[in-house]
């Protein structure tokens, strides 16, 4: 990996971080990001619950998500 890019598992029913330890006992309900560099793509989350949102749900509630760059 180049830079300040990191790997960070989460749950896919949460949305979640969890330990690499999680992820390999449970690869099916885990996934694996690659976040740090500040990439072009957006993506939001629900800050409660970490899960994706729209961009239309960010835009509806913008106290209550976040919005990453991966």
């Amino acid at each position: 990996m180049a830079g300040n890019e990191n790997e960070v598992n989460r749950s896919a029913r949460s949305g979640r971080f969890v330990t690499e330890g999680t992820t390999e006992r449970d690869p099916r309900h885990t996934t694996t990001e690659q976040v740090g560099n500040g990439g072009e793509q957006e993506v939001h989350r629900s800050a409660s619950t970490g899960r994706f949102v729209t961009g239309t749900t960010a835009e509806l509630h913008p106290s209550t998500t976040e919005t990453q760059h991966v």
